[in-house]
């Protein structure tokens, strides 16, 4: 009796979750945590915040991207993210001449701003749980004890059944998602609009958004002006349409109210968006595996990468702005894998996995149930069957699939059919095809001499961490016709293959030859890679046969011991709508260290450095500082910067807005402190931290430094 008490004590410190842990379902808000955020500083009605019939705050968040997340801030559409959110979009439209990301880019009127080629804002109109639907078609499935009720497919079907069924309004812009919760344990349908012609209005110099760049990146004290601005346009009838110069800035149902009042230590603040991904169901096991597969390769393979790739950059302005996204997107989860398993260790969460398993199973053993024991089991065997084809496929994607630009020439599947068959038509029809095709691969990876020194470095950086015996077949054709050379084989992929240049392609299609296709080096590496991939995936799913069931058996019971002891229930981030909640609060990193949570833009100017392109600070900015020409957004003398709040986020939140006790918005969400990154695993109170860009910071460089004054009168603003 005296060994089960203390093993329920524990389930209630490790499983319990503090008022700030938790992404929460708008859904569940009202029954679950309106007391606790009411208790915390709330001061106004949870309807406020979401409301299943009417006009609330969810109405103002959008998913940006599909990646990111997004707020509008005025009647007409304007919507406000991060920097590193509109990166591409900014990237889109620079060119040397016209060098936006190091000049940034303001649209002084509605006929400057640009149009961003696929990209979307995306709005969610309805949310609805329904789990019992679900339930009673998995009943009538073909497959009752499959695993459809994972499908994306076969949920994707059930979506529309419902939508019949309950008669809901469907146009070409709608989406309908349908995605399971606690491990297939809940079911919710969002109900979305999609709009399409979305234009580029407004961008700080990448000295102001990306100030600190990758030395910076998930650190704290953070001073950069991460944020970037966008417009929604809709057809004359405010309907989602394709871009044209007919369209017109959306009238929106809601908009988010901007407070200049400012943030103090201890203010209450909560935060909606669309968290990509974590884990906080895994078994002790998984933890392991992921920090030895996932983090491991990304550290080690994209760390070399990266490096190939800055010395490129910094030598010519046009490779620069090239890979300028495709560098930034890669660093910035190469940083992460390093931090989250620095943290990993450090927070001893192995150790804490372990106790919180040993809760529930004791709380199964305790109760005559072993389900929990075998899900258990089961789960481990399973990553343990599943290690080595994993750690290969991560060696895999982020080396050729990942790593390398040049690999996604187009299939010659279709030309090789037809050269096969003989047909003369045939293979004019393919040749046609395959020219366009090759045409605008050519001009999207443009740089074919710094493909080449990538990937001489990413072939080595393959063969230090895949034994021999397990490397794909491609390195049998290398060891035998190259020596084992593998520079020598990359040099002979640009300046023999087909798609090595497009002055070799052109020399290719003018007479299309099957053999010479066959035998193709670049078409053989793919050729490699795809099996390669192909024998791992098969290699996981044989391991992975009976995964899915136990982990919904495990999340299950880790849901019946929380709400057995009274708790919240939460379900893992899958970019749908959350909310999280929790203060403005600092953080003590290690002993005798303390972070304040706040910074100034003095902290910019004891930052700058001129010869280090990560701290070049504007000269206007410079001189708003020197004067002290912060007009309205200012703060005793001081120009606020950014600001940390303990609210549990992670990647897909970047963009969100952070909103004070009111309802209105104090400022952006944008990254988070490199102690916390273990929280995509297991949440840290004391150390967890959302770094957000302060919107008084925002609103100053709009106004004051970039001199774009027309766009503040388009906003609501509480002074």
């Amino acid at each position: 009796m005296k060994k089960l008490l203390v093993i329920s004590a524990l389930a209630l410190s490790s499983f319990g979750a503090q008022a700030d842990e938790g992404m929460w379902m708008l859904t569940d808000l009202k029954t679950q945590n309106a007391v606790a955020m009411q208790e915390m500083g709330l001061l106004m009605p949870i309807e406020q915040v979401y409301n299943t019939t009417g006009i609330s705050l969810k109405d103002a968040v959008v998913h940006f991207g599909g990646g990111c997340t997004g707020e509008v801030i005025s009647s007409e559409g304007l919507v406000l993210t991060n920097h590193h959110c509109g990166y591409g979009a900014i990237q889109q439209h620079s060119s040397v001449e016209h060098d936006y990301l190091t000049e940034g880019f303001w649209a002084m009127n509605r006929d400057a701003e640009l149009p961003c080629k696929d990209l979307t804002v995306t709005f969610i109109d309805r949310i609805l749980d329904v789990t019992a639907y679900v339930n009673e078609q998995l009943k009538k499935d073909e497959d009752p004890n499959g695993t459809n009720y994972l499908s994306p497919a076969y949920l994707s079907k059930v979506a529309k059944r419902f939508a019949e069924a309950e008669k809901i309004e469907l146009s070409p812009a709608t989406k309908l998602e349908l995605k399971a919760f606690y491990g297939g344990n809940k079911y919710y349908l969002f109900v979305k609009t999609v709009y399409s012609d979305i234009r580029m209005v407004g961008a700080p110099p990448s000295s102001i958004g990306k100030f600190g760049a990758d030395t910076d990146n998930w650190m704290w004290p953070r001073h950069t002006g991460d944020f970037s601005l966008f417009r929604i346009y809709a057809d004359v009838n405010g309907k989602p349409a394709a871009y044209s110069p007919k369209n017109v800035p959306l009238q929106v149902k809601q908009h988010i109210k901007i407070s200049l009042a400012g943030v103090q230590e201890g203010d209450f603040t909560f935060v909606m968006g669309f968290p990509g991904r974590n884990w906080r169901y895994m078994i002790s096991d998984e933890v392991e595996e992921r920090m030895q597969t996932v983090n491991f390769m990304r550290e080690h393979v994209r760390g070399d990468r990266q490096e190939v790739l800055m010395e490129q950059m910094l030598k010519d302005p046009a490779v620069r702005i090239h890979y300028a996204s495709i560098y930034a997107s890669s660093a910035n989860y190469w940083k992460n894998a390093i931090g989250m398993n620095q943290g990993l260790v450090r927070l001893k969460v192995l150790e804490a996995k372990r106790e919180q398993q040993e809760a529930l199973l004791a709380s199964g053993k305790a109760k005559g149930d072993e389900a929990y024991q075998k899900a258990f089991e089961e789960i481990r065997s399973i990553v343990a069957h599943r290690h080595e084809a994993m750690y290969h496929q991560q060696a895999l994607n982020e080396v050729f699939v990942k790593g390398m630009e040049f690999m996604y020439f187009p299939s010659t599947a279709p030309l090789e059919a037809a050269l096969k068959s003989k047909d003369k038509g045939a293979v004019e029809t393919t040749v046609a095809e395959l020219s366009g095709k090759a045409k605008n691969y050519f001009e999207e990876v443009p740089f074919r001499q710094v493909e080449r020194i990538v990937a001489k470095r990413l072939f080595k950086t393959y063969t230090q961490y895949i034994p021999k015996e397990q490397r794909i077949t491609i390195f049998k054709v290398i060891d035998s016709r190259f020596k084992g050379d593998s520079d020598a084989f990359v040099d002979a992929c640009f300046d023999h293959s087909i798609f090595g240049s497009q002055a070799s392609f052109d020399n290719f299609i003018r007479k299309p030859n099957l053999k010479r296709l066959q035998g193709d080096w670049l078409v053989l590496l793919r050729e490699s890679v795809s099996k390669g991939i192909e024998e791992t995936a098969m290699a996981m799913a044989e391991a992975n046969k009976n995964y899915d069931a136990a982990h919904k058996v495990w999340v299950k019971g880790v849901m019946d011991l929380k709400q057995a002891n009274g708790q919240a229930i939460y379900p893992d981030a899958n970019s749908t709508l959350r909310l999280t909640y929790g203060k403005v609060l600092p953080y003590s990193p290690a002993d005798g260290v303390m972070y304040n949570w706040q910074t100034t833009l003095k902290g910019v100017m004891e930052k700058e450095d001129p010869n280090n392109w990560e701290f070049v600070v504007p000269q206007k900015l410079k001189t708003l500082y020197e004067n002290k020409d912060f007009g309205r957004y200012g703060q005793k003398g001081e120009m606020p910067v950014c600001f940390i709040v303990n609210t549990d986020n992670t990647g897909g939140n970047s963009g969100s807005p952070v909103f004070n006790a009111k309802g209105e918005l104090i400022g952006t969400g944008f990254d988070r402190n490199f102690e916390g990154l273990t929280g995509d695993i297991a949440f840290e109170s004391v150390l967890q931290r959302a770094a957000c860009v302060d919107i008084r910071y925002t609103l100053f460089i709009i106004d004051k430094f970039a001199g774009a004054s027309h766009l503040i009168k388009e906003l609501s603003i509480a002074e």
